[in-house]
């Protein structure tokens, strides 16, 4: 099982990734920066082949990221048939009614805000793991 997680902020990532091996997350961790970076790992384009971006079981999205955003990114993997079945969950730091609204809308599978300490960071990584990766089967 290979988690990737969209997010341009390298402290975010960082914490993410602490944040999961803290929760036994022992299996792959992929990162890209960008939307653009996304949907290149997504199709397997330019520095991204099966070898370096083996396909993800769960993809966790930033929205606010530069080049093309994350409902930018949202709403070309929910319009592919051939990306549409990945689970996607929007990690963010809005907590906006709309942005939660719209994410849904675009067919996101869960929204969080991103929590403010890293204690609260690794209980909701730690929430995550068990429903996502331990608990539902996934395509």
């Amino acid at each position: 099982m290979t988690v990737l997680i969209a997010d341009d902020d390298a402290d975010d990532r960082m914490l993410l990734e602490q944040a999961m091996r803290q929760n036994g997350y022992d299996k792959q961790i992929k990162f890209v920066e960008d939307g653009e970076q996304l949907m290149e790992y997504m199709r397997r384009e330019g520095r991204f082949t099966e070898q370096t971006a083996p396909w993800p079981s769960l993809l966790i999205l930033d929205l606010n990221m530069p080049r093309k955003n994350g409902f930018q990114a949202l709403t070309e993997i929910k319009a592919d048939p051939a990306l549409r079945r990945l689970p996607i969950v929007v990690m963010t730091t809005s907590s906006t009614d709309e942005d939660v609204i719209r994410s849904y809308n675009l067919g996101v599978n869960s929204f969080i805000t991103k929590p403010f300490s890293f204690n609260r960071m690794v209980e909701m990584i730690g929430a995550l793991k068990t429903y996502w990766m331990d608990t539902v089967k996934l395509p």
